[in-house]
């Protein structure tokens, strides 16, 4: 708002609006920005991307499986959207560096899925009756997160080994836990000790 008894100046109104539109378009003039991608970028970048995302949303199925029969809170749809959304986050920030600009560094990204999973994760813990429960849930979706990244990183293979590696933690060694390291865990109890 302007003083009442200040001079107005259209010309520093003009001045200030001139600035804010160069710092906004130092870059690039508007009229160049593209509206869409060009069918030749597209063309370019749209099989490598779907490969991860397929990658991504079949290992988050696999695990997300195996959660989904143990009538887990985080199940099968729950870890599929969280490995393709890592991907997803993961090749939009290698696609940034792709285009040469120096806007963004694709390992901030995947260092802010990790804390954007952290809390989503925690929230999966609860303490109930001196119990802690949930542990095994929000690692899960942490490593699931994590499986997601390196899908969308470009490395699909790696992250299906990863994904096999913990469908066989979770139910393989969950068994295994419950029969001979602690028996007063149940196999179905998400594997917390009171």
């Amino acid at each position: 708002m302007r003083n009442a008894d200040a001079p107005y100046s259209p010309a520093g109104t003009v001045c200030i609006l001139h600035f804010a539109f160069c710092i906004t378009c130092r870059r690039v003039a508007v009229n160049e920005l593209a509206l869409f991608e060009s069918w030749d970028r597209l063309s370019a970048v749209a099989a490598p991307f779907m490969v991860r995302c397929a990658a991504a949303a079949a290992c988050g199925a696999v695990i997300g499986l195996e959660r989904e029969l143990k009538a887990k809170p985080a199940g099968f749809r729950t870890n599929i959207l969280i490995c393709l959304g890592a991907a997803i986050y993961t090749a939009a920030g290698l696609l940034i560096i792709g285009e040469g600009t120096d806007a963004g560094d694709p390992s901030r990204v995947a260092a802010q899925v990790v804390t954007g999973i952290g809390f989503l994760g925690a929230g999966s813990i609860i303490q109930q009756r001196g119990r802690v429960r949930g542990l095994t849930t929000a690692a899960t979706i942490w490593v699931v997160a994590a499986i997601g990244v390196v899908a969308g990183a470009g490395f699909p293979i790696l992250a299906l080994i990863g994904a096999v590696m913990v469908v066989v933690t979770l139910a393989v060694l969950g068994r295994i836990e419950a029969r001979y390291l602690d028996p007063e865990i149940d196999e179905h109890d998400d594997g917390e000790r009171p």
